[in-house]
């Protein structure tokens, strides 16, 4: 059984070809610039040369077909024609309250998604596009939807419902949604695994951190609250987008310059965050090597940023009794040892303690690794996220009629001897060049260095 999911962006549609009888992925890659001109896409086969090949692709439908193309083409295809692809897995932003866990989709299902696109009007859209397109160019393929919003869906009302008009809430659906659900769930269950605990018996904080950036307070294995809301704008500082601030200000300022909502809402989500206030960075590694050539502004953000995620840490701890460990995850979580290092400066009195030079080394996207001093009362994990294998794991469990709720769902990466080959061998290729770092992997990969 050989699934393919796809994450259909405005722009992009990445995708990953698993092959689920033998545990490991065929292929992965993006095919970029969909309907804006120059379109590309990146294809990757384990053992082969990475390539890229240009071909207009107007619409998603395009570039979908461009995706089976490429997988069933005999130059760098791994399948020989679309009967070798069981089923097709989607990510799909924002459910709502109406899905709780991954599903089928049927017409009755993708109404639904049509219904809840003034959600996330900038990230349903392209889903539905993508699922569309796809079914079109396989009708026969059963096609799945895996929510970022689902995990979230576990939050106590005290979490989710903003002070605001109730009636808001009842006719309109204004709450708190919460995001990046698919990645805290699969770095939850992992972190249980890496306690030695029941996964219903453990409280974490995760701090997902890359362009965008939240974090989730996870008690006895649920989701107990997060930092972004309604939309992803909420929360933390990140690249382009403002996070938490005084909603008067949107105000006020659209009266000072005459600027319509729509106008607010681009300056929010693409022209705040890091780049609002450095006026010229998005990505954190030239924030931070600006600041190590004495930019000062390029300080003020980090400064800015860390004493966020700080706030949040302490908040969630307090949310939820105090935590098992705090973990970091995704681009710059699992390679930012400087905004660890900031965020986690100062919270001893927690029970939290990390290992300056442990921080250092760990800068890997291929192994679990452990960043606490010895005499930690709570752990500090570097997780790398694996989304894919979530996605994976729902559309097999749907096929096969196991699928839960992940409440009731037992995933195979739960199990304490998972392993992810293609990650172990690429983690022995860092240990040779990085000296010390195979001592931080949590559970060593079966590597000789």
């Amino acid at each position: 059984m050989k699934i393919l999911s796809l994450n259909c962006g405005s722009s992009s549609v990445k995708y990953s070809l698993f092959d689920w009888a033998k545990k490991s992925q065929l292929a992965s890659g993006v095919v970029e610039r969909v309907g804006v001109g120059g379109t590309f896409i990146n294809h990757e086969v384990p053992g082969r040369e990475k390539i890229e090949v240009k071909h207009d692709c107007p619409t998603h439908k395009e570039a979908i077909k461009l995706v089976i193309d490429t997988l069933t083409g005999r130059k760098h295809g791994v399948i020989e024609d679309l009967k070798g692809i069981s089923a097709v897995g989607h990510r799909v932003v924002h459910g709502g309250e109406k899905f709780v866990k991954s599903v089928i989709i049927d017409d009755r299902i993708l109404s639904a998604f049509n219904e809840l696109a003034g959600l996330a009007p900038l990230h349903n859209p392209p889903n539905i596009l993508g699922i569309e397109a796809a079914k079109d160019l396989m009708p026969k393929v059963p096609h799945m939807a895996i929510m970022d919003t689902a995990w979230h869906q576990t939050m106590p009302a005290s979490s989710y419902i903003y002070a605001l008009p109730y009636k808001w809430y009842k006719d309109y659906g204004i709450r708190r949604y919460g995001f990046h659900g698919t990645s805290f769930l699969y770095v939850a269950k992992r972190a249980s695994v890496l306690l030695g605990k029941d996964p219903f018996k453990t409280n974490v904080i995760i701090c997902h951190i890359g362009n965008g950036a939240s974090v989730n307070a996870v008690k006895d294995g649920l989701s107990y609250d997060t930092s972004m809301g309604f939309t992803p704008l909420e929360g933390l500082v990140m690249g382009t987008r403002a996070g938490d601030h005084d909603p008067a200000i949107g105000l006020y300022m659209m009266e000072k310059e005459n600027l319509k909502a729509k106008e607010m809402d681009s300056i929010l989500n693409k022209k705040s965050g890091i780049l609002g206030i450095t006026e010229k960075f998005t990505d954190r590694r030239d924030v931070e090597m600006a600041a190590e050539d004495g930019d000062e502004r390029a300080r003020l953000t980090i400064e800015i940023e860390s004493y966020r995620l700080k706030k949040y840490i302490g908040a969630y701890a307090a949310a939820v009794g105090g935590v098992d460990a705090v973990v970091f995850t995704a681009g710059v979580g699992e390679k930012g040892s400087i905004t660890r290092a900031r965020a986690l400066d100062g919270l001893e009195f927690l029970g939290v303690r990390y290992d300056a030079a442990r921080n250092e080394i760990s800068r890997t996207r291929n192994a679990e690794t452990e960043i606490s001093a010895g005499d930690s009362k709570v752990k500090v994990f570097v997780i790398p996220t694996d989304e894919e294998r979530v996605f994976v794991e729902d559309v097999a469990g749907l096929l096969n009629g196991s699928y839960d709720i992940h409440t009731k769902f037992s995933y195979l990466f739960q199990k304490p001897d998972y392993r992810n080959a293609l990650r172990d061998k690429a983690f022995e290729k860092e240990c040779l060049k990085k000296p010390g770092l195979q001592d931080l992997a949590v559970r060593p990969a079966r590597i000789k260095v």
